[in-house]
């Protein structure tokens, strides 16, 4: 199983000021230890559980920009994209941009978005969860139209219309960056993996919960016609262990969840100091997760 990094802090002690050295060392310290994602979360305002709205955030792709120009190797999305946030067809431009510009490193993380207070904070529409469903999926459409050289458009759909899907440069990816879901939900997030997504993500709440997750993906698999194994399975980690640095417990914890067949367990720390996280805890959970050499 392999290891990625979520940065989701930026309350460096050090301030505004200190966080372009922050980040471009915790991307040296990721490439040093074979991390192989590095992620930030897609939000304006911080979340309630890592100090509410008043603490520190940064905008996700500005800083998935300026953590490429500080790597050569990891991959790396936004986990994830609330569809809300970016019209279709720029937030295709925008992963776009990223993937060309990092060599082809891009994933685009996305769900249906669910932030009520960000939403009405900065007068972004937050349309009921039905619609932000219907909403996504039509951008996943768009996105892979753009990312198409022969479907230049247009797009006639409930909520988006398009006269030209146009991407130019095309992505450096093939055929096209990556495409993670985020989310559990078994009717409609899972259904959208299995017929658009390359990736999904998961919480990692038990192995027995997981594991009941990716049997309803599977089964979404067979009615959609779509190969369950070509789909990569991850999950993020945010619990004690983690935020404790307890490696013995978390290598125990991650036994279940690797005979499930998950590609990649990515950390979740709540620390505005991710290159300490990396080198401290990180950077051992990949020797202790890669096996006997």
């Amino acid at each position: 199983m392999r290891v990625g990094v979520h940065i989701n802090r930026f309350d460096h002690p050090g301030g505004g000021p200190a966080l372009g050295a922050e980040l471009a060392a915790a991307g040296a310290a990721a490439e040093a230890a074979g991390v192989s994602w590095l992620s930030v979360m897609d939000h304006y305002f911080q979340m309630e559980f890592n100090g509410g709205a008043e603490d520190p955030m940064l905008e996700a792709y500005t800083t998935l920009g300026y953590l490429a120009a500080h790597t050569s190797t990891v991959r790396l999305g936004a986990l994830v994209t609330g569809v809300t946030y970016r019209h279709p067809g720029l937030l295709a431009k925008v992963a776009t941009t990223l993937d060309v510009l990092s060599g082809g490193r891009a994933t685009l993380g996305i769900g249906a978005a669910w932030y009520g207070r960000e939403h009405a904070g900065l007068g972004v529409p937050f349309p009921p969860v039905a619609e932000r469903f219907e909403r996504l999926e039509e951008t996943l459409r768009i996105c892979l139209g753009m990312w198409d050289p022969n479907a230049n458009g247009p797009f006639e759909g409930k909520h988006y219309r398009l006269a030209e899907t146009l991407c130019v440069p095309a992505p450096v990816s093939a055929p096209h960056p990556e495409i993670m879901i985020g989310g559990g939900g078994e009717k409609k997030t899972l259904r959208l993996v299995a017929r658009y997504g390359d990736a999904c993500n998961l919480f990692a709440t038990s192995p027995e919960e997981v594991g009941h997750k990716l049997d309803v993906l599977r089964r979404h698999c067979d009615t959609e016609g779509r190969d369950y194994e070509a789909i990569r399975k991850t999950v993020l980690h945010s619990g004690e262990a983690v935020t404790e640095g307890d490696l013995d417990a978390f290598t125990k914890d991650m036994a279940g969840y690797a005979e499930l067949g998950l590609d990649t367990v990515i950390l979740s720390p709540r620390t505005g100091r991710p290159a300490h996280f990396i080198e401290t805890f990180a950077a051992p959970a990949v020797r202790r997760l890669a096996g006997p050499a």
